[in-house]
């Protein structure tokens, strides 16, 4: 029996969302692969435009904030101009994330070919337009990182010719030539297009366990996996920072810019990796940048808050600054401002949700 449906309200640039502190919009970054310079131009146009800040995602996309509504037709070019809006009609699908270190230090093969692959193939089929907007791609290049991810469809490399398939989860899987993963990748999603036509509420491919099964050479798996947060400090010839509060000021986007050889890689824990920048490690924390697991930058993060979001009961931020100056360790620590828990880490972390009642902040607990 169909479902009823839900609106599908992510943002994107040429959709945006208002917010209470005015327009939200979203910019997909495939795999998380960018340049100090492109940072730059979105910096700038943030600063044309709204709050001045880049807010990183769980995706490794970027959101601009505090716009006016209706979003200027202005931005919407300079955002095209600057390379970020390939295609009008896909823009809020091309969701993929990637081993932020593929190309860097470890894993097996290098990812980045693939992430181009499979994006642009993505916006070549018209029909896959009409993926849901949360539908979510992972490539990990064999060290296990992304593929730990809550995701839709994704490639585990096995060796540099040859990885799995995996079928909303990393339990069930295909094996596949490496040559072949992006073209079959995007056949699953026009297959989970067709599957889920009878439901009407379906979004994600863990929704449909049937057809995940039902695949011929479908084999169950056990996968060894690693944490997707990428390590902080010096890691081979580049630097890994983390963001705070997973908003990049413009005095942070601006060393970025200076300091980034070129390749810049937003991670899906919201830092960032600039390769062959590990010697620059000192002007980026002065910038304001987290280099030391220790922080306790490094261990909390927050949804918006309030004022930006009207259903928030309390300020995030404010509450971000007080626990950051305890003296005690922190574990990882999500701050949010209602029971919706906007932002959280996919991984294990404790909760701290403001009550109905607005009263002082209530600690949860573990989330797993």
């Amino acid at each position: 029996m169909a479902g009823v449906t839900r609106a599908d309200r992510c943002p994107g640039v040429l959709r945006p969302h208002v917010a209470q502190d005015g327009a939200v919009v979203r910019i997909r970054i495939p795999g998380g692969q960018t340049t100090g310079a492109a940072v730059g131009r979105l910096s700038g146009i943030a600063q044309q435009f709204g709050s001045g800040d880049l807010q990183l995602t769980s995706r490794a996309s970027v959101q601009l904030r505090g716009l006016p509504d209706p979003v200027p037709v202005a931005l919407i070019a300079a955002v095209r101009d600057a390379g970020f809006l390939p295609s009008d009609t896909h823009e809020r699908v091309r969701n993929i994330v990637a081993s932020p270190l593929t190309a860097v230090s470890g894993g097996l093969v290098d990812v980045r070919p693939l992430v181009a692959e499979l994006d642009a193939g993505l916006r070549a089929e018209p029909r896959l337009a009409s993926l849901p907007t949360r539908f979510l791609f992972v490539l990990d290049d064999g060290r296990g990182d992304v593929s730990a991810m809550s995701f839709d469809l994704g490639y585990r490399a096995v060796d540099r010719d040859h990885g799995w398939l995996l079928l909303g989860a990393a339990d069930f899987g295909i094996p596949v030539a490496a040559a072949d993963a992006a073209r079959m990748l995007l056949d699953l999603a026009q297959e989970f297009l067709t599957a889920s036509r009878r439901y009407g509420d379906v979004w994600h491919v863990r929704d449909l366990k049937s057809w995940t099964r039902s695949h011929f050479g479908v084999r169950r798996l056990t996968l060894r996996h690693e944490t997707s947060d990428v390590p902080l400090g010096a890691i081979a010839d580049a630097a890994s920072v983390r963001v705070p509060l997973a908003l990049l000021t413009p005095t942070q986007a601006a060393t970025v810019e200076a300091y980034a050889a070129g390749r810049v890689v937003i991670t899906p824990s919201r830092g960032l990796v600039l390769p062959g920048a590990a010697g620059r490690l000192p002007e980026l924390v002065a910038a304001g940048l987290i280099d030391d697991a220790t922080s306790p930058w490094s261990a909390i993060s927050a949804c918006v808050g309030a004022p930006s979001c009207e259903k928030s009961l309390i300020d995030t931020r404010a509450y971000a600054m007080t626990l950051a100056k305890s003296t005690y360790p922190l574990p990882r620590t999500h701050i949010s401002g209602c029971e919706r828990r906007c932002g959280a880490p996919a991984g294990d972390h404790h909760d701290l949700v403001a009550p109905a009642a607005a009263s002082p902040l209530l600690a949860i607990g573990e989330h797993q």
